[in-house]
């Protein structure tokens, strides 16, 4: 079993590459999607998502708690597509008013993660988790922006260090990160 992270900026072909990946790992595919359809904007987003993948991909719609729901509905997949830790983070953060501490929500975002981790570790399947790499751009203006930043950051490198490969994503170029070439 290969354990995959692709991390990338906005709109740089995460989502593409990572069907793709998961294509080639073979069938059956857990698809576990954590985004929210708070608005118009959102809803339509998701519709897209939803005709790109394969119509014989299994969907599993989990906001929070990933890893207990995956264990709870892995059935018969060999592969899991994780999309993504970008908004699992953002879900987790709005379940706080915008004063929430870094002390509060940084261990419950670590929590999170182990949870995925340890799902990782005992489910016999390929996993492909997609995240954004929020850390190469400006520093964000608001504190709430910056302590997101900060906990993405953190959990993107919890999963880096867990995972097998990690691919960067630079206008739909994947690049290998993990292991090095060499």
């Amino acid at each position: 079993m290969a354990n995959t992270l692709i991390i990338g900026g906005v709109r740089s072909g995460k989502s593409d590459f990572a069907q793709q990946l998961a294509r080639k790992l073979g069938e059956p595919v857990l698809f576990v999607a954590t985004a929210e359809a708070g608005d118009d904007d959102m809803k339509q987003r998701i519709a897209g998502h939803r005709r790109a993948r394969p119509t014989g991909w299994r969907t599993l719609e989990a906001t929070t708690h990933i890893g207990s729901e995956i264990s709870k509905n892995i059935g018969d997949a060999r592969v899991v597509v994780v999309d993504c830790i970008t908004l699992l983070v953002s879900n987790i953060l709005g379940q706080y008013h915008e004063d929430v501490e870094a002390a509060v929500l940084e261990p419950v975002v670590k929590s999170e993660i182990d949870g995925l981790v340890n799902c990782i570790r005992q489910v016999t399947a390929s996993f492909v988790v997609v995240t954004n790499e929020v850390g190469m751009g400006v520093v964000p203006e608001s504190r709430l922006g910056r302590l997101y930043r900060d906990s993405l950051g953190r959990a993107n490198q919890m999963l880096a260090g867990y995972c097998d490969e990690i691919y960067l994503m630079v206008a739909g170029i994947p690049v290998r990160v993990k292991p090095a070439f060499g």
